[in-house]
Parts: structure tokens; C-alpha cells; sequence
């Protein structure tokens, strides 16, 4: 919901460089989304799929972390400043989600779960 407002902010300034970033990474948590409600983390198991997203949750906060630096700093109106507010927020969202991913992804490895890396090559 936060890329989304992002893009919309962006895109009511015309902003169109900072515009792309928020609004791919929207696309990509939709489509994450869209593959664990279809059970599709299931179907493919040639994809570690919580390294995947604990990817997705540190490239996110480190591109929203510049993106909102560069969006205060560079304009004075209104909807950039809102967007790197906001930007700011989803930094911390995904700080807070690739925490929570890297605990239960270690966690994962240790126990030795089937759908680990490990696990695949001894098969």
C-alpha cells in the first residue's frame, strides 16, 4: 500500500525518475503475494522462496532509504516531500520486514527444513 501512495505522489509531481521504483517494487510484493495466496511456493520448489523475499525486503528498504533522501532534499513542493515521508515509513516497514525474514530464514536453516538449500543438494 506504502509503494503505491509512493507512486501516486510521484506521479502527481510528474517525477517520473523516482516514480519507477516504488512502483516496481509494488509490482513485486503484488506478485509475491499473488504466488503464496496460490500456493505457487509449493508448486515450484526449485526457488527458496524466503531467501527470495528477504532479498526483495533489503533491496526495497535500501532503494525507499535513497529514493526518499534524494526526493526531500531535491524539491520543496508538496508531493515529493510527501513521497519521501512516506518513503521514509516504507524504509522502516521493510527494515522491520527483512528483520522478522532474516530471523525466521535462519531459524529455517538450523532446523534443516525441507525446502532448504541443504536439504535440495543431498537430494
Amino acid at each position: 500500500v506504502l509503494s503505491f501512495i509512493i507512486s501516486i505522489c510521484y506521479i502527481a509531481y510528474l517525477a517520473a525518475f523516482f516514480m519507477m521504483a516504488p512502483l516496481l517494487e509494488f509490482l513485486l510484493a503484488l506478485f509475491l503475494l499473488f504466488a503464496y495466496a496460490a500456493k505457487l511456493n509449493e508448486k515450484f520448489k526449485g526457488l527458496y522462496w524466503p531467501l527470495m523475499d528477504f532479498l526483495r525486503c533489503v533491496t526495497a528498504a535500501v532503494i525507499y532509504f535513497a529514493i526518499s533522501i534524494a526526493a526531500v532534499s531535491k524539491y520543496n513542493d508538496g508531493a515529493p516531500k510527501a513521497a519521501g515521508v512516506f518513503g521514509f515509513i516504507a524504509t522502516i516497514v521493510y527494515a522491520i520486514d527483512f528483520y522478522i525474514t532474516f530471523n525466521d530464514l535462519v531459524t529455517s536453516l538450523k532446523q534443516g527444513s525441507p525446502d532448504s538449500p541443504e536439504q535440495r543438494k543431498s537430494e
